[in-house]
């Protein structure tokens, strides 16, 4: 398993227009490989297309190198592994620092500290079993963002802790290929992780998983569904933790799109919405976020 839920990777980005630039630009190009772990496209309109195309790829690889759970050397596994991670890298704390906010401002529903949890249901499941209540609070009790440290100097987590981004890194990855695609001069750019992150003013039509099509023009879109993944292959017990329960959870949703200025934040904020019981808690949460809006949410069946 990767950074991103979703295999595949797809960027499409288009220069802004210069006297002369254009004229003389070879046809769009289009990469098509690997990157997050999951098959990618890239497609960009730019006289430079095939530099510009592995700026992107090296700075995926980067991100992944700080920030996946799945990479041992990455600086997030060092973290997990050791409890502190010194002088940590700028985009770590970035990222960390969207989740504590969100984290406060959910009243605790985004959590990224539910790692000791998703460990052990992933460990029973394999085993063909859900986890004991007793094994339940013993991972329980190694949770709690007011437990994790974080500082310019130092992250630090209590025994047993651990973290994981799975809930907001793949959005953080696209704002950041997003910027650095702005920076070379692109004005329309179409970024998907798994999570969309539109730039400029055409507005790119994008279509929700539970229908409908949302015209994304410099905003990010996220959807979640709390059964998307599962644990066993029944179905039951869904990817995404309760860190008030322990438990997967227990959610009226099918699934949730929400767009946000940010996909890191939109990423989040989906994530959280699949914790709320109704409509008015929904409703409730994201009025927190007065720059986020509700673009669709289905009943489970």
């Amino acid at each position: 398993m990767t950074l991103t839920r979703r295999r595949f990777l797809a960027i499409s980005a288009v220069a802004a227009s210069l006297p002369g630039a254009l004229s003389a630009a070879p046809a769009p190009r289009r990469w098509v490989g690997q990157a997050l772990g999951a098959r990618a496209s890239i497609r960009l309109d730019h006289p430079d297309a095939e530099a510009v195309t592995a700026r992107c790829l090296a700075e995926i690889g980067r991100l992944e190198d700080i920030l996946s759970l799945y990479h041992a050397a990455s600086a997030l596994s060092r973290l997990n592994r050791t409890g502190r991670l010194d002088a940590p890298p700028f985009e770590l704390l970035d990222c960390l620092s969207i989740a504590g906010s969100v984290h406060r401002a959910s009243g605790g529903l985004f959590d990224v500290t539910v790692q000791p949890l998703w460990a052990l249901w992933a460990e029973a499941a394999v085993q063909g079993r859900r986890p004991a209540p007793g094994e339940r609070d013993a991972a329980l009790s190694r949770t709690g963002w007011d437990r994790v440290s974080l500082s310019s100097e130092a992250v630090t987590l209590q025994p047993g802790m651990a973290l994981t981004l799975n809930g907001i890194g793949q959005g953080y990855v696209a704002d950041r290929v997003a910027a650095l695609l702005q920076a070379e001069g692109m004005t329309d750019i179409l970024i998907d992780t798994g999570e969309m992150r539109a730039l400029g003013g055409r507005p790119w039509p994008v279509r929700i998983p539970h229908g409908g099509e949302v015209p994304l023009s410099a905003r990010a879109l996220a959807t979640s569904a709390p059964r998307g993944t599962c644990f066993d292959a029944p179905g039951r017990d869904g990817h995404i933790l309760d860190p008030r329960t322990g438990g997967p959870a227990v959610s009226p949703w099918a699934e949730i799109s929400i767009s946000a200025p940010s996909a890191a934040l939109a990423d989040a904020l989906s994530t959280a919405a699949c914790l709320t019981r109704d409509r008015a808690e929904l409703t409730a949460l994201l009025a927190r976020f007065p720059a986020a809006r509700l673009e669709g949410a289905r009943l489970a069946a």
